[in-house]
């Protein structure tokens, strides 16, 4: 068999490197606009459901008790996400599309920006996140009460204690979300094109134990009131499932009924365990590339 020429062979090589580089790029491109399509598709998906959420829970006076505040706090904190959070990486990543090249101030931290996006997007990302992890914990112990101690459920469970426990959950999380830029200098924040999000770094030191501690802060926090939550739920679900048992053998009479949390305060309850495992399972991922990117 005849062999081509060398400039040939150069030639055909060429043409096929050529054409492998375009293919690549565009599947990047490809992977870049289903990437703007899928944010644009959370944006309006966390828009649409909360804001039906808290339509329902204002406008029906059925919905006016201590589980549908929490339900409403948890509704404006992903609410806040949704408006604040997430376009901040639709804008990165339709620059990064469109230009081929990241905004400027994602190359640099809020150390040396006068005033970097990240400086206000990454602690209401932080705080809505401890508030979300916050209010799962309460609705845990909303629904644990109803569960375990029926009878003391209306006088322990108040509209007014709830309430004020939302607020110290917001002014609690904001203040942790903050408390690393406060008290330390060595911290600053960063848009992270991995994640896509603004996340906490160490500044200019090498490796700053003060400022580690601080940033060891949220996942600290975040795994503790997770784990703590867990634990309610197997508690909770565990004597939900001894309750079930018990009602088959035995026939129910008014005084077992009203000793007994009710089918509504169940279904909740086994509602938010599910509820519990899924932002445990979605969040710790998150948490961990994290932590390992400061």
């Amino acid at each position: 068999m005849r062999r081509l020429p060398r400039n040939t062979t150069v030639l055909l090589t060429g043409i096929l490197r050529a054409a492998e580089q375009g293919c690549q790029r565009s599947s990047q491109t490809a992977v870049k606009i289903l990437m703007v399509v899928f944010m644009i598709s959370l944006i309006l998906a966390i828009l649409f459901g909360n804001l039906l959420t808290l339509a329902v829970v204002v406008g029906t006076k059925h919905f006016h008790t201590p589980q549908g505040y929490l339900k409403a706090s948890l509704a404006v904190a992903d609410l806040a996400v949704g408006i604040f959070v997430v376009p901040i990486s639709v804008y990165a990543e339709v620059s990064l599309m469109i230009y081929n090249s990241m905004p400027e101030w994602t190359a640099r931290n809020s150390q040396t920006t006068p005033f970097h996006p990240c400086s206000f997007i990454g602690p209401v990302f932080a705080g809505c996140t401890l508030v979300s992890i916050t209010t799962i914990f309460l609705l845990t112990i909303e629904r644990s009460i109803a569960v375990l101690r029926p009878l003391h459920k209306e006088s322990v469970i108040t509209k007014k204690r709830t309430s004020i426990l939302i607020v110290f959950s917001w002014m609690g999380s904001f203040f942790l979300a903050i408390s690393p830029l406060v008290f330390s200098d060595e911290i600053a924040l960063e848009y992270n094109p991995c994640s896509r999000m603004c996340n906490y770094a160490l500044g200019s030191a090498d490796f700053p134990s003060q400022a580690w501690n601080i940033l060891l802060l949220f996942p600290a926090f975040d795994f503790t009131l997770l784990g703590g939550t867990i634990v309610i739920n197997i508690i909770s679900l565990t004597t939900i499932r001894q309750h079930s048992k018990r009602r088959k053998h035995l026939a129910e009479t008014e005084s077992q009924s009203s000793t007994k949390p009710t089918f509504s305060d169940i279904k909740a309850a086994k509602t938010i365990g599910t509820l519990t495992l899924a932002f445990t399972a979605s969040f710790t991922p998150i948490a961990v590339f994290v932590v390992g990117n400061v």
